[in-house]
């Protein structure tokens, strides 16, 4: 079974993917949402426990003011409707690390309402994907099957976290559109500081609703997908889901409306449960707490808060650095990564300084399984490198064995040039010797090139490239080798 970025290839003909997310994102705060009980990640199991969050008789939730900043900020740089009134609800289910019994959350009236985001493909577009609401509500506990052989253990520590459920519309259309979503949300959202973005440890997950249809038809039963912590995961369960469907239709099968959950170990997905709609929750207004009411001046005041966002920032590097849109879209898609740009840019040229951040940073970064913060190559030792190559002491080709060695050893660039006697000649009476030594050693291959293959002059430069060790300035040592091989003997 074929697909493209849009299209899937059935034995029958082609199917159209409807991709919607519903992004749980933990706000950062250092609080729950209607208690005082710390959030830090880590902590011992029920350490971090209120009597509210344990569901004590008695106790009332109280509405952290903070979390509710949060959610206006995202909502406002989500360039969404921020709703002046808005409703907790009580969403009714069972789960043993649920004590209340009920999930405080909001439903019909919830903090932000309508608002799209645009993001960033590989081949250089652009597509708007419309956001339906973002609501507060609080984290269940976590349920522990592997600690003991015949129980299973309760740790409530993040039973009442503050979270931001962000749901999209059904705009996407491929696996890669799903990922570059999310990845812009995440974008966002650490850009402002309302969310660390941390998927490992849980402060981001996505579930995937997922549906296949003949193009242009009307929609096909979706099945959602929980709890994906990574973009590479979300993409792969979403086209392994898209594909089961399609083969299940193709057969005269019916798609249920289901939950699944991804076995990433496996790379499928597999039925957890009958999907639950809203009348199945018994959704009805918190009686323990009043509607939220929100004053312009608290709206304005978040909305002063913010910093540059994402798709600013891209368009000041597009215009005052004269990056390509792809490459400052890549610079912009995290807060650090951006932030590393721009010290480099402010010491060095800026088009080089993009490219070894994309191109040899981001490669060993990758291969080394670290964050940018993490990098023994700060802002200022690249950008020393990077003026290296601009002064011409060093040949970009030197510069990687250099870079790689400065990522290795942390030791600053003209120290390993000096240490490694690695600077480039210059001296064009030293290259010009090179050259001719070259010429008088090799007539067969002058003649050659004389006689009209002129693609010879790549294998001469090889030539003095070796004979120096590589050190020969490439300009200088071509225009030397084009004067000498044009003359006559």
């Amino acid at each position: 079974m074929e697909s493209t970025d849009t299209i899937i290839q059935g034995k029958t003909g082609d199917w159209e993917l409807m991709i919607g997310l519903e992004v749980h994102a933990q706000i950062s705060s250092k609080s729950k949402l209607f208690s005082g009980a710390a959030t830090a990640f880590g902590a011992e199991p029920n350490s971090q426990v209120s009597f509210v969050d344990a569901a004590m008789p008695g106790m009332l939730p109280v509405i952290n003011a903070a979390c509710v900043r949060e959610a206006v900020r995202s909502g406002l740089a989500l360039n969404c409707r921020i709703n002046r009134r808005s409703v907790f609800a009580r969403k009714n289910y069972f789960y043993a690390d649920l004590p209340q019994g009920y999930q405080i959350s909001q439903y019909e009236e919830p903090v932000v309402g309508e608002g799209e985001i645009t993001i960033d493909m590989p081949d250089g577009t652009n597509r708007t994907i419309g956001i339906e609401r973002l609501h507060l509500e609080q984290d269940a506990g976590k349920s522990l099957h592997d600690q003991l052989p015949d129980k299973s253990l309760i740790d409530l520590n993040r039973s009442g976290v503050a979270l931001m459920e962000i749901v999209s519309r059904p705009d996407m259309r491929s696996a890669e559109e799903a990922g570059a979503y999310l990845t812009k949300l995440r974008a966002v959202l650490r850009c402002i500081g309302a969310c660390d973005g941390n998927m490992q440890e849980g402060s981001l997950r996505a579930d995937a609703n997922v549906s296949v249809r003949r193009p242009g038809e009307a929609p096909g039963t979706r099945c959602e997908i929980k709890n994906l912590n990574s973009v590479r995961f979300l993409k792969q369960a979403i086209m392994w889901e898209a594909r089961r469907q399609v083969a299940l239709l193709e057969s005269g099968g019916t798609v249920s409306q289901e939950t699944r959950l991804f076995d990433s170990a496996r790379g499928e997905t597999r039925p957890m449960r009958s999907k639950e709609d809203a009348h199945d929750y018994r959704y009805f207004p918190d009686p323990d707490l009043p509607p939220l009411l929100l004053d312009e001046a608290f709206i304005e005041s978040a909305r002063e808060s913010l910093p540059e966002l994402p798709d600013a920032k891209k368009a000041r590097f597009i215009r005052e650095f004269g990056l390509r849109p792809h490459d400052a879209g890549l610079l912009c898609a995290d807060t650090d990564v951006s932030a590393y740009y721009e010290e480099t840019a402010a010491q060095c040229d800026p088009a080089l300084a993009a490219n070894w951040i994309l191109s040899e940073l981001f490669g060993l970064l990758n291969k080394t399984e670290r964050a940018i913060s993490e990098s023994p190559v700060g802002p200022g030792a690249l950008a020393a490198l990077i003026r290296l190559i601009s002064d011409n002491v060093i040949s970009g080709k030197i510069a990687k064995d250099v870079f790689a060695e400065m990522f290795a050893t942390g030791k600053a660039p003209d120290a390993i040039v000096a240490e490694k006697g690695l600077r480039q000649i210059t001296d064009t009476g030293a290259l010009e010797a090179v050259v001719s030594r070259i010429i008088s050693e090799n007539p067969d291959q002058v003649a050659a090139f004389r006689g009209g293959k002129t693609g010879l002059m790549g294998w001469f430069v090889g030539q003095a490239m070796k004979a120096t060790g590589g050190k020969a300035n490439p300009k200088a040592l071509n225009e030397i080798l084009q004067r000498a091989l044009s003359q006559e003997s």
